[in-house]
């Protein structure tokens, strides 16, 4: 295991480089918004080097990155609303039980898949609950 460490946006090029060179067979990404807003950058700096990328948001292989398995940010954010809306409405906060997400969601990118030189597995694509094509 390696870890590249990447502070500004202007660090990717130079970490997926690294990652190439110290020959790493995937990454896998955390959550985080600079990583998040530079996801295009990324698939291509993956896709440069044939490197396979797994993140946990899926907007990063919307946006050309291999695969994320992870939570539903777009469902968890719906959810928030609702806490923000009882509140509001004047429930207490701490009458409110506590919600964690419990469905993950598998996304692949298959051009993304190509573009590494993998092949993605048939019982992977037919566990995925999206493929991009």
């Amino acid at each position: 295991m390696l870890a590249a460490e990447v502070a500004l946006p202007e660090d990717l090029y130079a970490a997926f480089q690294t990652l190439a060179r110290e020959e790493v067979k995937a990454v896998l990404a955390p959550i985080d918004a600079m990583l998040l807003s530079e996801r295009k950058r990324i698939a291509l700096f993956a896709a440069a080097v044939h490197l396979p990328t797994v993140f946990t948001a899926r907007e990063h292989v919307e946006d050309g990155g291999l695969m994320s398995y992870g939570v539903d940010v777009r469902e968890a954010w719906r959810s928030t609303a609702s806490f923000v809306d009882k509140i509001l409405k004047g429930a207490k906060p701490g009458d409110l039980p506590i919600e964690f997400p419990t469905k993950l969601q598998l996304v692949i990118n298959l051009t993304a898949a190509k573009a590494v030189g993998l092949t993605v597995p048939p019982q992977l694509l037919a566990r995925a609950d999206e493929v991009i094509e």
